[in-house]
């Protein structure tokens, strides 16, 4: 168990050390890279009847909410119209980009926020996933696997379609992060981790918990579901630190290349608000090499400088931050 003292002391010690010996990641955390392990039906997943999420007049049924080739749109009064790839796909191989990723590019802990980010750097993601550059540490997850293959089917004109569209989305705050001792128990009814029933709870350890705050309604895509994001006490101090280039021996500061609040400048995503969970699969990625592409490269050293425990320290403070 990972205590309020051990993280605040931790963060004291190495502040005060300077440079130490890193252990290099072993197998990628389990927590930030969840496989699918159904304990049981989630509510609604077996209802063939019209299903519904809060504020939303639109209704779906299950086999609309299950077909990749088209994004359920819960609130279309969010976002503008959408590109044909984003709302459809194109059969058979393109998914449709707002079914993972939401009509106003949301995402979830399992796949990216796209809303905001720069046109030329998702264009620059889509090559990656293309050209192999872009990979996972477990490449048995469907969704990192899914981009591996409609990339290859991808035609220039959607991808910059796609592009356009959500690099004008703005980003919205979905993320609450918590420090606590205990989280609740947990289980992954698909490529994310839900509450498991009964309100049980356990011991945090070195891990980030990551759920949403309606397994049900993220499950039929809304995108408007939120989040909590427990994390160990003391790792949001620890993580600033990290972030501002004052833990010696690991990083610059974030915001040289993300910007002012980490909300991205240029060419360079921000990072600011984005699941954790995601940033630290990011981070191992890169520093494994299975991601590495020409915007993974100046993170490639800073990465090599980070432990299990940075990353998960700075990830739970940018999770923290308005996007």
């Amino acid at each position: 168990m990972v205590s309020r003292t051990h993280w605040r002391i931790g963060a004291v010690l190495m502040l005060a050390a300077g440079s130490i010996a890193l252990a290099a990641p072993a197998e990628p955390p389990a927590w930030a890279y969840p496989m699918p392990t159904p304990q049981a039906a989630l509510p609604g997943a077996d209802d063939k009847g019209p299903q519904h999420v809060p504020d939303s007049a639109a209704a779906y049924t299950r086999a609309q909410l299950d077909d990749l080739f088209s994004a359920p749109d819960w609130h279309p009064q969010d976002h503008g119209p959408m590109p044909a790839v984003v709302a459809q796909g194109r059969k058979p191989e393109v998914m449709a980009c707002g079914y993972c990723h939401r009509p106003d590019g949301a995402g979830g802990p399992e796949n990216a926020r796209l809303a905001g980010l720069p046109f030329g750097y998702i264009l620059q993601q889509l090559a990656d996933f293309k050209s192999g550059a872009r990979r996972s540490a477990l490449p048995a997850r469907t969704p990192q696997a899914l981009m591996v293959k409609l990339s290859k089917h991808l035609e220039e004109a959607d991808a910059r379609a796609a592009a356009a569209y959500f690099a004008r989305l703005a980003p919205r705050r979905a993320i609450t992060v918590r420090e606590s001792d205990t989280v609740p128990r947990t289980f992954a009814p698909g490529w994310f981790l839900a509450p498991a029933d009964g309100g049980a709870r356990e011991p945090i350890g070195r891990r980030i918990i990551e759920v949403p705050e309606d397994t049900a309604d993220f499950e039929r895509r809304d995108a408007r579901a939120t989040f909590i994001a427990y994390v160990p006490p003391g790792s949001l101090a620890w993580g600033a630190a990290i972030a501002a280039g004052a833990a010696p021996g690991r990083t610059p500061r974030c915001a040289t290349c993300h910007g002012a609040g980490l909300r991205g400048q240029g060419n360079v995503p921000g990072i600011a608000g984005r699941s954790p969970s995601y940033l630290v699969r990011q981070l191992h990625d890169i520093r494994v090499g299975v991601r590495r592409g020409q915007a993974a490269q100046a993170m490639k050293g800073i990465a090599a400088r980070l432990d299990a425990d940075d990353m998960l320290a700075v990830a739970a403070y940018v999770a923290s931050l308005e996007p």
